[in-house]
This record gives structure tokens, C-alpha cells and sequence, in this order.
């Protein structure tokens, strides 16, 4: 489970690092701060912020494509862009146990990120269609599953996940997904009643 911040739509910064609390308590596993508009030292600030919200927790703290800001404020690793920087390069830069992940958009570019090394996860997407994502046809689930069969990093799905469609996501053989909605607009118990129902679809999965 991948919680995608967007503060704008929970209130701002100090309300975001309160919803990234309860998520990880909830039992998210990572939290991209994806917030492309901060400059530098307002980044850090914030991304250090979740950091201090995720501590004593399993949750981890990706940071948008900036190595830089990632690194400054002791999160645990950085999420590239499709068009960033080679993740063997990011190596050279971080230290041992950082996370590197890279969004995909298709099967061959999976392929290749995978072969080039250095990564701990791909982000796949748009799976469904959604509003954050105007004008994206959905690859669907079927695109999803071969590109899960066909790389040997855990594969995320992203873009229009709800709670509606997890049990789709899991049986596609993916390690898991990515959401803004499903943990923005939504009350403290709603979230972790999200989080429940996503953690039973891969449950239900694994027995099967």
C-alpha cells in the first residue's frame, strides 16, 4: 500500500503530515511525498515532517524524484519519474538501504528499467481510468499482469485504484498499489477501513 500525498487536497502541509500518521498506523507501507510545486527547503521541511510521523512504524517515506531533498530529510528513499535519472546512478548517491523506485508506463520500458538494475519497485500506470490522470486511456489489468509476469521487481499498479477494484489489482499479480484518492478526502476511520480492505484483497489473494 502507496499513499501519493497531494496536499492541496487535505488542507495543506500540517494536515498532510497528520494523514500520513494515521496511514501509517493504519499500516501503509510507503508514502510518496509527491509534491512538485514546493521548492527545496519547503520540501524538506515537509518530506522531514513525515518522516518524524512515520517513526516507530513500518511505513516508509519516498520523495518525488529528488534525490536531493530525499536524502536531506532522512527519508528512506526516492520515487524517479519515467524520464529521471538512471536508478544505478542513484546508488552512487544514497546510502546502502535506501529505496529506489521508478514509474512505467508500458511493457517494454518495464523491461528495460528492470534490466538496467538498481531498483526495489516499479509503479505502473494508469491501470484505471481517473480524474488526476485527464485524457490517459486505462491500460487495464491485463497490461498490468503482463507486466508483472514479465520483470522480476514488485510492480505497483496506479491510477484509478479504489477499494471497488483492489481484488482486480491483486489477482493481476501485483505486489501491491498506489492511490491519492482512496487516502485523501476521508476521515481517520475511513482510511484505516481502506487500508483493511486492501491489505484482505492481497490476503484472500495469497490463500487462493
Amino acid at each position: 500500500m502507496c499513499l501519493v500525498t497531494d496536499r492541496q487536497r487535505v488542507g495543506g502541509a500540517d494536515r498532510l503530515v497528520e494523514r500520513v500518521s494515521w496511514a501509517a498506523r493504519a499500516g501503509v507501507h510507503l508514502v510518496q511525498v509527491r509534491e512538485r510545486d514546493l521548492e527545496g527547503r519547503a520540501l524538506t521541511a515537509l518530506v522531514a515532517g513525515c518522516v518524524a510521523a512515520v517513526r516507530g512504524t513500518r511505513a516508509r517515506i519516498v520523495v518525488n524524484d529528488r534525490v536531493d531533498v530525499a536524502v536531506a530529510a532522512g527519508a528512506h528513499g526516492v520515487h524517479l519519474r519515467a524520464d529521471s535519472m538512471a536508478a544505478a546512478r542513484v546508488r552512487t548517491m544514497v546510502p546502502p538501504g535506501f529505496l529506489v523506485g521508478r514509474s512505467v508506463h508500458g511493457l517494454d520500458e518495464a523491461r528495460e528499467a528492470d534490466e538496467a538494475g538498481g531498483l526495489d519497485y516499479l509503479l505502473y500506470g494508469t491501470v484505471f481510468a481517473t480524474a488526476s490522470k485527464p485524457g490517459h486511456a486505462p491500460a487495464g489489468t491485463s497490461a498490468l499482469a503482463a507486466v508483472a509476469a514479465a520483470v522480476r521487481v514488485p510492480v505497483l499498479a496506479v491510477g484509478g485504484v479504489t477499494p471497488d477494484n483492489l481484488e482486480e489489482v491483486a489477482a493481476a499479480s501485483a505486489s501491491g498499489f498506489a492511490a491519492i484518492g482512496m487516502f485523501a478526502a476521508v476521515s481517520e476511520t475511513a482510511l484505516v477501513q481502506a487500508a483493511a480492505r486492501a491489505a484482505a484483497a492481497w490476503t484472500t489473494r495469497r490463500i487462493d
